[in-house]
């Protein structure tokens, strides 16, 4: 490879990684760039110029310094991502290496200004938080449901995420700290304040509710003493409870009193194993709100 093709291909690659920031963040040198923004950058440039390249590639070309030049074809496409004709039409454009004094200066002065202005403005790169949540008894992932996540902004409404399938959350802002609240039918609430700089311990301890776990056991339990497990449900909720039956497919809600609610947990039948509590309210160590679901 000549001198003049490493420098417009460099070019080529400066190019790119601006056409793509357009539209996405991700890190300014397309070097730092990390499994997730490779994912967006294909799909990116697929959309654009229906064309593909594999994790391999993007390793060989973009993240590393390579001593030839990528394929004829690919280079085309590469420009037409850039909104050039072709890998020629960008070689010979007044923007590649005819003018490299001008894009030394524009490098070398005007983008550390620029970004100095950025900073004082508060137009600072996106700093990632990632959470990942365990029982604190049973020191194990919480991965049988989803948590759910509210992001709580200052002057602006929250955001709500779920956690993924590994007991997982992230979340990307441009602030330099988190603040959020996790909450989950067995487990008690709790609000975290995370700063980045403080960001390595990543892992996130969940006290269980032991109400929550009793009620859930009771509804989903192979009990025999029905008797017992009647006046062990029967202190667990108070007298004037209010208890709602969900449906997945329907908009519908059934109210249940006290005493039906527990008569539904005390019949042994198949649906019993189906119950699944969705939500509830305590007061003076009893349920006074509960939402249900049968699955």
């Amino acid at each position: 490879m000549t001198k003049t093709d490493a420098y417009c291909f460099n070019e080529l690659k400066k190019a790119v990684t601006a056409s793509f920031l357009k539209h996405h963040s991700a890190p300014n040198s397309i070097k730092n760039w990390k499994g997730e923004d490779i994912v967006l950058f294909q799909e990116d440039l697929f959309n654009t110029v229906k064309a593909k390249v594999s994790e391999k590639w993007f390793y060989t070309y973009f993240k590393n310094d390579s001593d030839k030049l990528p394929r004829i074809d690919m280079l085309n496409l590469l420009t037409q991502y850039v909104e050039f004709e072709n890998w020629h039409a960008f070689k010979d454009s007044p923007g590649t290496y005819k003018n490299k004094h001008y894009k030394k200066l524009y490098l070398y002065v005007v983008l550390p200004i620029l970004a100095l202005a950025l900073t004082f403005l508060g137009l600072r790169d996106e700093n990632e938080f990632h959470f990942c949540f365990v029982d604190e008894i049973k020191n194990q992932p919480i991965i049988d449901i989803p948590l759910d996540i509210k992001v709580l902004q200052k002057g602006e409404s929250p955001l709500y995420y779920k956690t993924d399938s590994l007991g997982c959350f992230n979340y990307k802002t441009n602030a330099d700290f988190i603040r959020f609240v996790v909450q989950s039918p067995y487990h008690k609430t709790d609000t975290i304040v995370r700063f980045i700089d403080s960001n390595s311990n990543k892992t996130v301890k969940l006290a269980s509710d032991d109400y929550a776990l009793m009620l859930h056991y009771y509804s989903n339990g192979n009990i025999k003493d029905w008797e017992k497990h009647k006046n062990q449900l029967n202190k667990l909720i108070a007298e004037d409870a209010e208890i709602y039956q969900l449906f997945d497919e329907s908009i519908g809600v059934e109210v249940f009193t006290k005493e039906e609610f527990i008569g539904l947990l005390t019949i042994p039948t198949k649906s019993l194993k189906h119950v699944m509590v969705l939500d509830k309210t305590m007061q003076n160590e009893k349920i006074i709100k509960l939402k249900f679901i049968i699955k």
